[in-house]
């Protein structure tokens, strides 16, 4: 298998798709057990009309259809920004085994920021949660993409 940075550097392929589609560059990548990248996603929400598009969510979308299963069992998820309360919440759902992501999102983050949802007593299932893997890379693609939105 390879490196965390290998598979970070994937999703951060995927926040420069969405980047050049006019979205917030956030990308995500599904790994399967024997290293295979199985889903892609990008965030969508303006162009796709849909507030769920999440890059997590296109993810996860993306490796349940061809996989044939919504459960990822075994599976983990590299995704440039800390997971927000509803992507952590798909994230538990489909059973993913592991979550790494590069940046903190101190505004809504749900692995360290404002709480550590994946940490929960109450979820029948547990998740790895790693952070700041190639945070710098994320977090400057991040403050560029809005600083060039604030200009006036």
């Amino acid at each position: 298998m390879r490196s965390d940075e290998f598979y970070m550097h994937r999703a951060l392929d995927q926040a420069r798709l969405g980047l050049a589609a006019g979205e917030v560059p956030v990308g995500a990548v599904v790994v399967d057990g024997d290293g295979d990248i199985i889903g892609v996603g990008y965030n969508a929400p303006v162009g796709g009309h849909d507030p769920s598009a999440h890059a997590e969510i296109c993810a996860l979308r993306d490796a349940g259809t061809r996989l044939g299963n919504y459960r990822l069992d075994g599976c983990s998820l590299y995704v440039t920004l800390e997971p927000c309360l509803m992507c952590t919440g798909a994230i538990i759902h489909a059973r993913v085994a592991r979550v790494v992501y590069a940046a903190v999102e101190p505004r809504s983050g749900m692995a360290e920021s404002k709480a550590n949802l994946f940490a929960q007593p109450w979820y029948n299932h547990r998740v790895t949660v790693e952070g700041g893997v190639l945070a710098t890379r994320a977090s400057r693609l991040l403050r560029e993409f809005f600083a060039t939105r604030r200009q006036p």
